[in-house]
């Protein structure tokens, strides 16, 4: 059985990635854990990334993602029963990286964000690096 680091970092195949600079990133949070939340806050600040705001709900994430000023997301996919899809779609036109963390794998995803980058539940902070570098690629 692979573990889920092992299987995050199976998910990274760019060797440049750990070039990408992230300290001073704003980042998104939407996550419907709080302590998950927490630990992503925890983690982003060590990485160096400054946390713009945290969403729990699908309407805040909404209203988040439309009106805020950011570098990147991370996205639940589900939260509490409805997925954010549509919140990666808007995101996505307005040119912002995203990251779908979950707990269920690819499957899930829609054929147009299967491509996003995928933090796969559970994770260590090396992991939450990794994938927000492979959403920086994907928008340069």
């Amino acid at each position: 059985m692979v573990s889920s680091s092992e299987h995050n970092e199976a998910a990274d195949l760019s060797p440049a990635n750990d070039e990408i600079d992230l300290k001073g990133r704003r980042v998104l949070v939407v996550e419907d854990d709080p302590m998950v939340a927490m630990l992503l806050v925890d983690m982003l600040d060590t990485i160096g990334c400054e946390i713009v705001a945290v969403a729990s709900r699908l309407e805040d994430a909404l209203e988040k993602a439309q009106c805020l000023s950011f570098d990147l997301a991370i996205l639940d996919i589900n939260l509490e029963g409805a997925n954010t899809f549509h919140v990666a779609e808007l995101l996505s036109t307005r040119g912002i990286g995203f990251v779908f963390a979950t707990g269920y794998g690819k499957a899930h995803l829609p054929a147009d964000l299967a491509n996003a980058p995928l933090l796969q539940k559970p994770f260590l902070e090396r992991d939450v690096a990794r994938a927000l570098r492979r959403a920086v690629q994907s928008t340069s």
